[in-house]
């Protein structure tokens, strides 16, 4: 270490007992360590002049806006590794250790230069016993000091300052030595990570706090010398305003054959245990960064495999607001996770929503045509009936209208249920029905108001009663055989047969109706289930049917995630035979 010199105002015979001069003013960048509040504004502004100097462009970038959901992720990621950072900064246990570590240092020092002091400074004389030559301890403290750089000073007995290895004597005054700072030749890299640095490191609160040092001449302002007068030797921590480190001094009795002679004082204030802290935290920091850029990129990709594909499904139902084109879900489903799932669902919904929409376009429009047939013949009758005087004619004409109002009638209530039906499926809860027992009533039924023309049902059931169970509404799906067993019957001649079968089939139930009608036009198989289509056997009164009930039948077991369909009944020949409703429901599971 470099030394600087000043002289003192002091005559040399008196150099010993004056007070040390003061130590000099800090030079260069030796500069006190800043409150929290300054040092607070230090780094960021030392941050942004590493930033101009390395990228001058920086202050035009526009930085991209970052989502709620974005900035909660890459906050919920940091903050657990920023508090476990500021734990390991915190370092207390380990600057004990090293100060632990320089107090048996001192004390190991100061007690082999207080045995050498004894044995070489000492004469022993036979009026005043043992006495303590100054010169000559003065001399041989310097000596023994030097290789350390620590400060040792020696009191007498009387508590008056003897030697300070800081004070050097000669033919003139007295002068005082004090170390040189290093000089400053950092770049401006260096100098920003001393500026991050002492801010974060004014961030981590301190354990201790360190009664403050002061320069001092008697022994009674320095209790671990006072200590050491008495026998004991004693080590006291103080923190340095001129430096912001720490000044750790031991001081140790002097005596010879048990007569003390005074104390000495070693002390050692060069910023070693700071700069072992400061390694160790800046190794910490730079392990810090590392680890936070990679949790930040890390977040900031978790972040867009989850806000992205959310703020596209978000801008796709946004445009679906009011607009009467249908909006695409975009295609992120092979992620295989639960924003895939969603994208599912949101495709379900919407294609779900679409179909119904068409389907309200579609019903409006059958029914609108639908109720104009009878509303036509209403309007005609009525006005043919204002125009004639004929009683006949009269009478036919009000026997018209009285069957159009009754097809009317017919036909707003069969809309009505049809228009209801989904709205009341989705709100009731699916219980287990027994399908068997349902047959069996309604079959009972028949047989109890069928007149002597009437067809016979022969119900056939395979398998026990608990394997024709169902989830599903009781009542609906009495509706749908009922509908299916009266167009059966329908078309069946008199004193035919209805043969109805329910029988497991896999997970499944399977139910069937065959009767030995003229069966289905071959081009109309899959039309009779269409709403408002009517194909009614030769002779049947016209009007007599509304054409929703194979279409109700059809909604209703789709709604139970259901099948039903229609087919002809065949012989070997190829004849036709009659035909054959089948109807497949989920089973209980």
């Amino acid at each position: 270490m470099a030394s600087v010199i000043d002289t003192a105002t002091a005559d040399p015979g008196t150099a010993a007992s004056k007070p040390p001069l003061a130590p000099p003013a800090p030079i260069a960048d030796d500069v006190p360590r800043a409150s929290g509040r300054q040092v607070q504004t230090v780094a960021p502004a030392a941050i942004r002049r590493l930033a101009l100097a390395w990228w001058p462009g920086w202050r035009r970038l526009r930085w991209p806006k970052l989502s709620p959901l974005t900035r909660r992720i890459v906050a919920v990621n940091v903050l657990p590794l920023a508090l476990l950072a500021v734990g390991f900064l915190y370092l207390g246990k380990f600057e004990a250790s090293l100060i632990g570590q320089e107090i048996e240092s001192l004390l190991t020092q100061g007690q082999i230069f207080a045995a050498a002091l004894s044995e070489g400074a000492v004469l022993d004389s036979a009026d005043e016993g043992e006495v303590l030559l100054p010169d000559l301890a003065r001399q041989m403290m310097r000596r023994l000091v030097e290789p350390t750089h620590s400060r040792a000073r020696l009191f007498g007995v009387d508590g008056k300052l003897i030697a300070d290895s800081r004070m050097l004597l000669g033919s003139g005054d007295p002068v005082q030595v004090a170390d040189l700072p290093e000089p400053n030749n950092k770049g401006l890299f260096a100098r920003v990570t001393d500026d991050v640095y002492d801010w974060i490191a004014n961030l981590v609160p301190s354990r201790h706090k360190y009664p403050v040092y002061k320069d001092a001449t008697n022994a009674q302002d320095y209790r671990e010398v006072t200590s050491a007068m008495h026998g004991d030797a004693m080590s006291v921590v103080r923190s340095n305003p001129n430096t912001g480190g720490l000044v750790i001094s031991v001081a140790v009795p002097l005596h010879r054959y048990k007569q003390n002679l005074g104390a000495m004082m070693l002390s050692n204030s060069n910023g070693e245990i700071e700069d072992e802290l400061r390694t160790v935290r800046l190794e910490l920091i730079r392990i810090f960064g590392a680890t936070l850029l990679v949790t930040l990129l890390l977040s900031l990709y978790l972040a867009g495999t989850i806000a992205r594909p959310i703020r596209l499904l978000a801008a796709a139902a946004q445009r679906a607001r009011g607009r009467g084109s249908r909006i695409e879900i975009p295609e992120i489903s092979r992620r295989g996770d639960e924003i895939g799932e969603l994208a599912d669902s949101l495709r379900e919904m919407t294609d779900t929503l679409w179909r119904r929409m068409s389907a309200i376009e579609s019903f409006a429009a059958d029914v609108a045509h639908e109720i104009k047939n009878p509303l036509s013949s209403l309007r005609s009758a009525v006005e043919t009936t204002s125009r004639i005087d004929d009683p006949v004619k009269q009478r036919k004409l009000m026997a018209i209208v009285q069957d159009d109002v009754e097809r009317l009638d017919r036909l707003i209530t069969d809309i009505s249920d049809a228009s209801r039906l989904d709205a009341e499926l989705s709100r009731v809860e699916m219980s287990p029905s027994d399908i068997g027992a349902m047959l069996g009533a309604l079959v009972e039924m028949h047989d109890a108001t069928r007149d002597a023309n009437s067809p016979r049902l022969i119900l056939e059931q395979r398998g026990r009663d608990r394997d024709l169970a169902v989830m599903g509404m009781e009542s609906r799906l009495s509706q749908v055989f009922l509908n299916v067993i009266a167009n059966a019957v329908s078309f069946s001649p008199p004193d035919g047969e209805i043969r109805i079968t329910a029988t497991k089939d896999g997970r499944a139930v399977l139910v069937t109706v065959e009767d030995q009608g003229p069966g289905i036009p071959s081009d109309k198989v899959s039309a009779i289930f269409d709403r408002f289509y009517s194909e009614r056997p030769a002779g049947e009164k016209f009007g007599t049917h509304s054409g929703l009930g194979l279409s109700i039948s059809k909604q209703i077991v789709e709604a139970h995630r259901g099948r039903i369909w229609a087919e002809n009944r065949t012989d070997t020949a190829g004849k036709v035979g009659g035909a054959r409703f089948l109807i497949r429901l989920p089973g209980v599971p």
